[in-house]
């Protein structure tokens, strides 16, 4: 396993665990207030930091492990893979985003478009790291 792939399941995970326990505390918001809760700062905030501790930890033990490859620029097929997972992750934002502008314009529920342009956010950079681990073991 090389070491981007290494990365991108990395990042996956931890994108994957931050992500269930900001939505986790979003939903006992709105299920506390009986409406969808509005952007909470404190809880991005969370997100955030998680994300950066947990990368910090974790790309340090990766790096750790594999020195050689962790300083070594991506290659030609690396590149490749991270250009080509990148353009297909764009579709998973843009239909995230139509998703949330199209029940904006049904419900008129502003706190809900943001969580799910957050939601969206989220969901393409999870595609991003899941298609560069595809495209690593499909041999692109």
């Amino acid at each position: 396993m090389s070491f981007m792939e290494k990365t991108a399941w990395v990042m996956g995970g931890i994108l994957i665990v931050a992500g269930a326990l900001y939505f986790r505390m979003v939903i006992a918001a709105s299920e506390a207030l009986g409406a969808t809760a509005p952007p909470i700062i404190p809880f991005v905030v969370s997100y955030v930091v998680i994300i950066i501790i947990a990368s910090i930890v974790l790309m340090g033990i990766v790096g750790a492990t594999s020195p050689d490859e962790a300083d070594a620029p991506a290659d030609e097929r690396e590149r490749r893979i991270i250009d080509r997972a990148g353009h297909w992750s764009g579709y998973v934002l843009g239909f995230g985003v139509l998703v949330g502008l199209y029940q904006f314009w049904v419900r008129e529920d502003g706190n809900l478009l943001f969580h799910i342009c957050f939601a969206s956010l989220m969901l393409s950079q999870i595609a991003e790291y899941a298609l560069q681990i595809w495209f690593y073991r499909r041999g692109i």
